[in-house]
């Protein structure tokens, strides 16, 4: 028995083939550049996923076929969808942040216990309205 796709089509057909070329370039091509559009280093993300730097530098040269169980946590990090990681839908561009790493802090602050969470903004709220009173 041959495998088939979910169309019907046979595995491995020119089909099938032609079907999953994605006119972008590789899954791998298409994941740096995303890395990159977010703002993380390869290190960055890997750590944000809890994978090696070299698993994702595997990723993004070597493999044309995505990691499907990390799929859902690379699309969170990249702050898209996993449609849009696979090249099924297109990625909006968006503004870069002009302080990625600070962004990235706020997304990990957002993830903390309600309790933590309001610690931290109050230590901001305390921070921003010294520097507005000394301007």
């Amino acid at each position: 028995m041959q495998p088939y796709d979910l169309a019907g089509q046979l595995f491995g057909s020119d089909m099938a083939r032609s079907r999953q070329k994605d006119p972008a370039g590789t899954f791998g091509r298409r994941m740096a550049a995303l890395r990159e559009g977010a703002g993380y280093s390869q290190r960055e993300l890997a750590a944000e996923l809890g994978i090696s730097q070299r698993m994702v530098a595997y990723y993004e040269a070597q493999s044309d076929r995505p990691p499907a169980h990390l799929l859902p946590a690379v699309a969170e990090a990249l702050g898209i969808t996993s449609d849009q990681l696979l090249g099924i839908e297109p990625v909006s561009p968006r503004r870069k942040p002009t302080n990625a790493r600070l962004m990235r802090k706020l997304q990990q602050v957002e993830k903390l216990p309600p309790k933590a969470r309001n610690a931290i903004l109050e230590h901001i709220d305390a921070l921003v309205s010294k520097h507005h009173r000394e301007d």
